[in-house]
């Protein structure tokens, strides 16, 4: 895929390329809306990219805001090394924390999903002094308390071999998961939507980072991703009091309801929830026209204490 190309997917994609320089690699974002707006960032986990979010960019620019989106390392638009080392969730959290110090932003609220929660919100535990407020959807960041069962699937995907054959020969995280599995409703994916989820990783070695994800899933409360995930979520303690939007798919088979209610609600028992009933793991696919207006309602009315 080249740099240079400019997609839009039939037009669901019309927002302008901007790219930052990292040791691993070039990332793409893009940087909408008044530079004075209070920023929003807008965090994509596994296989998904920026694109996610295409529909909650018009509508938070349209309402003033700032709204930045990268692509992490491996996906979307981002260069793509196929190199499983550089693709650790510690690497990713470290790009991103680059770009967004580069950025020079204050008064910033977050937005992540699935992975995007380890990453994003490892910039938020980082930096309290420029965070305003969170937005949680379907992701988590805790050190897991208990032994984490795997589902057969990812099972498969973690052996040698086979997982390589599933998701770099057959694409199967994106086929499988996002187009099937990941959603209540498919048939909302048409087909210019299917092709911009397809079209970042069209050979075998560009989906490198598409496999590593899985692999690092914590099995228990011990190893390097749950004490990456320990260390996150102690820095998110000290951020008790700030404004917080959670919006959770309940028919999500990955992130069960039991992780809002027992993790999430525990940290934050304040935090305005949305429950989407109909909704599956990407639920802004399944229902961006609930968590959209809800998620504008809790910016307006947010007012978070100074850092």
């Amino acid at each position: 895929m080249e740099l240079s190309a400019y997609w839009t997917f039939g037009g669901t994609w019309p927002f302008e390329p901007r790219w930052f320089q990292t040791a691993d690699g070039a990332l793409h974002y893009v940087d909408e809306g008044p530079r004075e707006g209070r920023p929003v960032v807008l965090v994509h986990g596994n296989p998904t990219w920026g694109y996610l979010w295409r529909n909650f960019i018009p509508p938070l620019v349209g309402a003033g805001y700032r709204v930045i989106v990268p692509d992490h390392l491996g996906f979307g638009r981002s260069e793509k090394p196929d190199n499983a080392s550089v693709y650790r969730v510690s690497c990713h959290a470290a790009r991103l924390e680059q770009l967004l110090e580069s950025l020079n932003l204050n008064r910033v609220t977050v937005v992540c999903h699935d992975w995007g929660g380890a990453i994003g919100l490892s910039w938020a535990a980082r930096h309290p002094e420029k965070l305003h407020s969170l937005g949680i959807l379907n992701t988590g960041a805790h050190r897991p308390p208990w032994r984490v069962k795997m589902p057969l699937s990812l099972r498969i995907i973690r052996l040698p071999l086979l997982g390589e054959v599933i998701i770099k020969g057959f694409h199967g995280f994106v086929r499988g998961f996002l187009f099937r599995g990941g959603v209540v409703h498919p048939e909302r994916l048409g087909t210019h939507e299917r092709a911009a989820y397809l079209a970042p990783h069209p050979t075998w070695s560009s989906r490198t980072s598409v496999l590593v994800f899985p692999r690092q899933i914590p099995a228990g409360p011990g190893g390097e991703v749950s004490d990456f995930l320990g260390a996150v979520h102690d820095g998110l303690m000290a951020l008790r009091g700030r404004p917080i939007f959670i919006a959770w798919g309940m028919k999500d088979f990955a992130f069960l309801p039991h992780y809002l209610d027992e993790l999430w609600l525990k940290d934050f028992p304040y935090a305005n929830v949305l429950r989407v009933a109909d909704a599956g793991h990407f639920l802004q696919e399944d229902a961006h026209e609930q968590i959209v207006p809800a998620l504008l309602e809790f910016l307006r009315s947010a007012n978070a204490p100074d850092a």
